[in-house]
């Protein structure tokens, strides 16, 4: 029992430190003391701090066994977690108006979408990707509860930051913009900085692969 308390308080804290510094009052006043880059980087190493302390949670948790592993759910994480590295590696910190982690929001151009033409939140997708698979590789059930829940969320963030982004760039404006953006869903002519990110991503992969033994305890590929 006591590992269920223990991994229900992580839980209960990963949220509370995830939701509270991005009340609007309470961040214009952190940004106001450490600025907008300041804030960035504090909330970001803050939360891989508290992921690393709910997946490790998890393993104080006792093991109830939902499913076993089977034979086909390797490859698909694998190639899954290819997918969700070259998502975050061409999205992460590129003009994005229609969700968060993103920059020069201004210079975004809808005839130039790239990936946002396809997935109007990437960096959600890659999260939700993520932790789904996770889901798939560990079939017990605090596992499933980890994985599970931070994979709903991640879904259900983007109608979240959906309502924010309009709040903030007007309803109409946001319809307006958003569609001009689908209309040029089409596979487009990688820029130098694509190719390059998409080199970082597969780098990344690589290197999750290598740490993930030594983090997690497992090996990713048997």
């Amino acid at each position: 029992m006591s590992g269920w308390l223990i991994f229900a308080g992580i839980f209960t804290l990963f949220f509370a430190t995830h939701s509270i510094p991005v009340r609007p009052p309470i961040k214009r006043r952190l940004v106001k003391h450490i600025g907008a880059v300041g804030f960035t980087i504090t909330y970001s190493a803050l939360s891989l701090l508290m992921l690393a302390l709910l997946i490790w949670g998890a393993r104080q948790a006792p093991i109830v066994p939902l499913w076993s592993e089977a034979p086909w759910h390797r490859p698909v994480v694998w190639l899954g977690m290819f997918a969700a590295s070259l998502i975050l590696a061409v999205s992460v910190g590129r003009p994005n108006p229609f969700s968060f982690g993103c920059r020069n929001n201004d210079t975004f151009d809808p005839s130039y979408p790239g990936i946002v033409g396809f997935l109007r939140h990437p960096l959600l997708f890659a999260l939700a990707l993520w932790a789904g698979l996770h889901v798939l590789a560990n079939g017990d059930l605090a596992h499933v509860l980890l994985f599970g829940t931070l994979s709903f969320f991640a879904l259900a963030g983007r109608r979240i930051v959906d309502l924010r982004k309009k709040r903030e760039l007007g309803s109409e404006h946001w319809a307006q913009l958003w569609s001009k953006t689908r209309k040029q869903r089409r596979v487009q002519q990688p820029s130098r900085n694509t190719i390059l990110r998409i080199g970082a991503g597969v780098i990344a992969y690589l290197v999750l692969v290598a740490l993930h033994p030594i983090v997690i305890g497992l090996p990713v590929f048997l």
